[in-house]
């Protein structure tokens, strides 16, 4: 790499940092060792070489040198890697957001009807939040989760809908609570005919985008009263790192069975996909989840950041 082209790379990585994650000048200055004069120098080179857009033009190259290795390693049809040295988690969950919106408008720009399957999680809604209108409603929208709480309510969960109102689109919801009351209430929920036609029309879907859940104490699943700090300490136990769409995946990429199981409402997941299946997750608790996803094939695309490819790549 020559030199202009260091500094380039230099002044993307700033830019991610000033304009994705909102990171200070000062910040940045500290997080890649220069003074601030040359923070604010980057920062500066950046906008004046056309780097910045509504999004940032121009990659880090270590970054795409990462996504090329997660691609050859786990066999991914597509991957993008954002920076993330010394960037804190909610600026970090904005980069993935930024990156992973891009990834979705190639799909959603098309003017061919799709139908687009959507699942759940923070960092899936922060990514729908980024996208832009998109007046294209001959696209469907289709959850892959229950997003009924046990008291009727929709949830968090009900992501599926931002991205239908983004595109104007049909939107189909799974009637179904995420856990069933009961082995026979699961039953009832799945065998009703409108439960089986979103999941048929689900299993027609042209992507499906996934979020990459941890397993541990307070993890989302945990903290929304799906499952109970009990529940949390067997599946640990039992070495769960990821969880995608209330299924467990084991630290080696199988999937592990619990008593969860036959309450579970949600589509189901195959690992070794042959589907275009794309996961968005990162940070430094998602490190042992997205391994193991990527382990077992559970997803043929990831959005993440460059500190979890490391770890991956490390670790596989």
């Amino acid at each position: 790499m020559s030199k202009h082209d260091k500094k380039l790379d230099q002044a993307a990585r700033a830019a991610w940092m000033y304009y994705i994650a909102g990171e200070t000048q000062h910040d940045i200055a500290d997080k890649l060792g220069v003074s601030r004069q040359v923070a604010q120098r980057l920062v500066a080179l950046a906008a004046e070489q056309g780097l910045v857009s509504v999004t940032i033009a121009h990659p880090v190259a270590d970054c795409m040198t990462l996504a090329r290795q997660l691609r050859e390693r786990f066999e991914l049809k597509e991957c993008q890697v954002v920076p993330s040295s010394g960037v804190e988690s909610s600026g970090l969950q904005q980069m993935i957001a930024v990156a992973g919106a891009e990834i979705m408008a190639q799909t959603l720009k098309l003017d061919t009807p799709q139908i687009v399957a959507v699942g759940s999680g923070r960092t899936l809604r922060a990514t729908i939040e980024e996208l832009p209108a998109f007046d294209r409603p001959q696209h469907s929208c289709v959850s892959l989760i229950g997003a009924i709480a046990s008291d009727g309510s929709c949830t968090r969960y009900d992501v599926p809908l931002w991205m239908a109102e983004k595109t104007q689109g049909r939107y189909f919801i799974l009637p179904a609570p995420l856990y069933a009351d009961s082995a026979e209430d699961r039953d009832l929920w799945c065998n009703h005919r409108i439960y089986r036609t979103v999941t048929e029309k689900a299993a027609q879907a042209d992507v499906m985008f996934v979020g990459i859940g941890q397993v541990a104490p307070g993890c989302p699943l945990n903290a929304d009263g799906f499952i109970s700090d009990a529940q949390v300490s067997r599946l640990e136990s039992q070495r769960v790192a990821a969880e995608m769409l209330g299924h467990f995946i084991g630290e080696d990429g199988q999937r592990v069975a619990s008593e969860l199981d036959e309450r579970l409402t949600s589509v189901r997941l195959t690992a070794h996909t042959t589907r275009r299946v794309i996961g968005f997750a990162g940070g430094r608790d998602k490190h042992r989840a997205i391994l193991a996803a990527l382990k077992g094939r559970w997803v043929s695309g990831l959005i993440t950041d460059e500190e979890s490819a490391r770890f991956a790549l490390a670790s596989a």
